[in-house]
């Protein structure tokens, strides 16, 4: 069982345990090959062989004890110990050559030799026996629980077919460059990311998001590698390398996540430095203080004490089962569609007190529909021509509504000397005129009269003015998302007070607070007004050291409150590059109510990590005490190291099973 010194191990799964504890492993080894025939038989023939020479060796002491003496005992069983104990004396070598004494490894040497030269051998071979065969169950403990990672490397293929000259060639999907025009068949995988070519598809986007409703995507719009292509023959052109990938920056991400370790990680690691070396430090004391204070002292069994108490002291069951059991949450998380950038977020979801949510894209979907317009001086299809040449420099989702309501013409329209002023929208000179899109601060800005009774209006309004005259207003509405309000009953639920803050107008604001249950919310914000209300929030916390906040949006727009919050939690992580490197949780289809369940992940995956480190502590607090006074033996002291940690370890990949809503 790998402790926070030496992963040298001498089977093929080194990178699975590399990647639960640094992090190293490359992305491509995230999920391993599958083993074969002789990589099987090399992983399990030393535990089989040692095992089946054992329980031979036992039955020879037990029925055949007249002529299985020494030599020949001795031999028989270091027979049984070499196929098992030679790499863990390898490793512990190789370990005090890197300056690192006091290793699992070594405990296991010292006390296995140790039986050894007290003529203990069957208990010597047990404890090695034993000790490899609980890191096996560690390694495949840790298989399971990257399942749902190793998911995501399935669905991204390794070729692709692409358009040349009008005819289809097959080539290696890492050799297409962007810009080339790739074909999906219907049920295949898309192998990388690009925009759709065709006029519409449909696709199954559940191994990237967890959604399972199959998604409608136009022409013009993004389709990313591991989506799979539900409909017909559809063309896509690549805008992005293989290797630059969401796909790959996800994997990338789950990578790197254990690398950035919860508390309790940090603890177990500096508490196993100091508490290995004091576990030889009083092993030695039981051997050989008692020749000053016992009578009738006998070296041979307060040898055999001091082993017993090496073997219980092992660290194993922590060094392991809590970082499983992180990483165990990691992998939940990620089956529902939840990325965790790192153990310490598990941690930190479990101390939230307060939840900021954006409104746009976090709340409601982010969809805008143009309801009306109401032209001043020049007609609605004019207007709406020139708004949205002007808007068309925009990526904000009120922008794409115009775009959309205008339909076509604004294209031929010459735009220049665009600006866009954060919080307040759009200016700039189009077909000659200077013109001004945006909300009411915009027009009071730069001294627009407009009727001020306007801004009472429930819907969100673009005010327009051409020349420095009013235009005309677009009113746009969009729709709160069905679990929205269910996401905030849940964190009301569990202790979480809920805030919304929006740089809509507060109308617009008020209405969809109430539609949600939100009781505190803040409209009219500009992106520095958010980082005020963000600083007074977290103000208000700062008396007790555990309560945390979190930050929900797109990660974009919003991320200097993002980088301030706690924790910044970023919705639909597939549609931006920027969302993906700011937030430190991604819920990647969208949904809300992933919020709450994240929380629950975190509270699951602490609640096993802690359950573990009771009961390794006391077990082994148990069996040291009867260890030192003479009352365990060997077998016990398997029981309280090797045993315990199965335990654990069964109990960490539990979070993996568990049913979250």
């Amino acid at each position: 069982m790998a402790n926070d010194h030496d992963h040298n191990h001498d089977h093929d799964d080194d990178d699975d345990i590399e990647l639960i504890e640094e992090g190293t492993t490359p992305v491509a080894d995230v999920a391993p090959a599958k083993k074969g025939p002789d990589q099987v038989w090399r992983t399990y023939a030393p535990a089989a062989i040692s095992l089946v020479l054992l329980l031979a060796g036992i039955a020879l002491d037990y029925y055949a004890k007249s002529w299985f003496k020494d030599p020949s005992r001795l031999l028989w069983y270091v027979l049984a110990y070499l196929p098992v104990g030679w790499p863990v004396l390898r490793r512990a070598v190789s370990s005090i050559g890197k300056g690192e004494l006091f290793t699992e490894f070594f405990l296991m040497g010292v006390a296995t030799l140790g039986a050894f030269g007290i003529r203990e051998y069957p208990e010597g071979v047990a404890v090695m026996l034993f000790y490899t065969i609980g890191e096996l169950f560690q390694d495949a403990a840790v298989l399971r629980a990257r399942r749902s990672i190793k998911a995501l490397l399935d669905v991204r293929p390794d070729e692709v077919t692409v358009l040349h000259n009008g005819q289809a060639q097959t080539v290696k999907a890492a050799t297409v460059g962007v810009g080339d025009v790739i074909q999906i068949k219907p049920g295949e995988k898309v192998g990388l990311d690009g925009v759709m070519r065709s006029n519409n598809g449909t696709f199954d986007t559940a191994a990237l998001t967890g959604e399972s409703v199959p998604r409608t995507i136009a022409k013009g719009e993004a389709v990313l590698a591991g989506m799979i292509n539900r409909q017909s023959l559809v063309e896509m052109d690549v805008t992005t390398p293989y290797q630059d990938s969401k796909l790959s920056r996800i994997l990338k991400l789950v990578q790197q996540a254990t690398g950035r370790k919860a508390q309790t990680q940090e603890f177990i690691a500096r508490f196993a430095k100091i508490y290995t070396p004091a576990i030889c430090a009083l092993a030695l004391l039981i051997t050989v203080v008692p020749y000053f204070v016992v009578q009738n002292y006998q070296f041979q069994d307060w040898l055999y004490r001091g082993l017993v108490f090496l073997v219980i002291g092992c660290p194993c069951a922590l060094v392991i089962s809590i970082p499983l059991g992180y990483f165990g949450g990691i992998g939940a998380g990620s089956k529902q569609g939840i990325l965790f950038k790192g153990s310490v977020f598990l941690d930190l979801m479990t101390q939230l007190k307060t939840v900021v949510m954006d409104k746009t894209g976090t709340l409601t979907k982010g969809v805008f529909k143009v309801q009306d317009v109401k032209p001043v001086g020049i007609d609605a299809p004019g207007l709406a021509r020139l708004t949205a040449a002007l808007e068309s420099k925009s990526t904000h989702p009120v922008a794409t509504a115009i775009i959309e309501y205008a339909g076509t013409g604004y294209e031929t329209v010459v735009v220049e000397d665009v600006e866009e002023i954060a919080g307040h929208g759009l200016k700039g000179q189009v077909d000659g005129k200077a013109m001004l899109a945006g909300n009411a601060k915009l027009l009071r800005k730069f001294n627009v009269a407009f009727d001020e009774a306007l801004t009472q209006i429930s819907f969100t309004i673009v005010m327009t003015a051409i020349d420095g005259q009013f235009a005309g207003y677009f009113t746009i509405a969009d729709e709160v998302k069905p679990d929205a309000a269910e996401a905030v009953k849940r964190l009301e639920a569990d202790g979480i007070r809920t805030v919304m803050l929006s740089g809509d107008k507060s109308a617009v604001v008020e209405l969809v607070a109430k539609q949600v249950g939100i009781g505190e919310w803040h409209g009219d914000l500009l992106p520095e007004d958010k980082v005020a209300q963000v600083e007074r929030l977290k103000a208000e916390l700062a008396g007790n050291p555990k309560a945390k906040l979190a930050f929900v949006g797109d990660g974009v727009n919003d991320a200097p409150v993002v980088a301030l919050a706690d924790v910044g939690i970023a919705m639909g992580g597939l549609g931006s590059d920027a969302t993906i490197e700011t937030a430190d949780v991604i819920i990647q289809n969208d949904e809300p109510a992933k919020i709450a369940m994240a929380v629950e992940i975190g509270r699951a995956t602490r609640r096993i990590v802690w359950q573990n480190v009771t009961l390794s502590l006391v077990v082994k607090g148990i069996v040291l005490v009867l260890g030192a006074g003479g009352l365990a033996t060997m077998w016990e002291a398997v029981f309280a190291d090797v045993g315990v940690a199965m335990l654990a370890i069964l109990n960490a990949v539990r979070v993996q099973n568990l049913t979250f809503k």
